[in-house]
């Protein structure tokens, strides 16, 4: 079996692997696709809402929203019923399932979704370690369904414009700064985890990365975390990631990537989008259940999901060594 790497660099070659299987039963019936929300929190509580209210000949108007699970005794929300999680995982009107969990659980739905026969949508990350997330990707490939992780981050107006002011440049250095309030370590995972949605954007803006070093400082006692990871591009230029959380903190994202050109020291101004980020992310995982992404797009949404999971993992590694005392 082929590594996911080096299924990407035969998709740059030109060769085209096996697209995930959409059933041809699926294509009947005007082409629409039971779904159910897993979990209602803020982001669950969106889903439902962006379900019921589809764009007008968008990809979205192809779900229809059959019902939502939790764990918490809810009974209706806007006329949605609640069901329980045996009876949505056996209901063949069923094929799709979005989930919206902790991230700790992120794991065990996407598993039972799979198994069960379901195309699933899941929040990043999609996993808390590198080697499940693939055996999950493997075995979603291996049923012929879609496997789809969220990255609303890399949809948002400000970041589609940071990319515009990036492209074409050459990078001599840079840092990107995340603050943000305290977490549950328990149920959010690792910050390399939690805040993957950084480290997606340095990938995404700059190719591969090398971890060269990564530290965390903790106050168990106060709750504060800062976490801080260094890399290299494959130019061997160097590039530092902070994850800094704690009680106070107010959520926010501080730039500064210098290119031979110069320097850009703040996020760019971008107007606000008529389209929400997680109605665009749920219009690209309808797109993918009709057929419509091509397989270079996967291919390559593949390899940056699985490979920032692979740095995450990394970098969790660099954090938890023991620290070497010389005398």
């Amino acid at each position: 079996m082929k590594s996911y790497k080096e299924e990407y660099m035969i998709i740059k070659e030109g060769k085209k692997p096996k697209k995930p299987r959409v059933t041809t039963d699926e294509l009947k019936a005007n082409k629409m696709f039971g779904t159910v929300v897993v979990g209602i929190g803020i982001a669950g509580s969106v889903r439902i809402r962006d379900i019921l209210n589809p764009m007008p000949s968008s990809p979205s108007k192809h779900l229809k929203l059959f019902g939502f699970v939790s764990r918490r005794t809810l009974g209706n929300i806007d006329e949605v019923k609640q069901i329980s999680l045996k009876d949505a995982l056996g209901n063949k009107e069923i094929q799709a399932a979005i989930i919206s969990t902790d991230n700790k659980s992120h794991e065990e739905n996407v598993r039972m979704f799979l198994e069960a026969g379901k195309h699933v949508l899941v929040e990043y990350p999609m996993a808390l370690s590198a080697s499940t997330a693939r055996e999950l990707w493997e075995m979603a490939e291996h049923k012929g369904k879609i496997l789809h992780v969220e990255h609303i981050e890399l949809l948002t107006e400000e970041y589609k414009q940071l990319k515009k002011e990036v492209a074409g440049k050459e990078l001599v250095k840079g840092t990107l700064h995340f603050t943000g309030g305290a977490l549950d370590e328990e149920r959010s995972g690792f910050p390399a985890f939690s805040g993957i949605a950084r480290l997606t954007w340095l990938v995404d803006l700059f190719g591969d990365l090398t971890v060269t070093s990564a530290t965390r400082e903790e106050q168990k006692e106060k709750s504060y975390s800062r976490m801080t990871a260094h890399f290299q591009t494959e130019n061997k230029k160097p590039l530092t990631w902070i994850e800094e959380r704690g009680p106070g903190l107010r959520r926010d994202k501080k730039i500064n990537f210098c290119f031979k050109s110069g320097c850009l020291e703040n996020l760019p101004e971008a107007p606000r989008s008529a389209v929400g980020i997680f109605m665009q992310d749920q219009n690209l995982f309808a797109k993918k259940l009709l057929g419509q992404v091509s397989r270079e797009e996967l291919a390559a949404e593949k390899w940056r999901i699985l490979r920032c999971l692979d740095l995450a993992e990394e970098i969790q590694q660099h954090c938890e060594r023991p620290v070497k005392i010389h005398s």
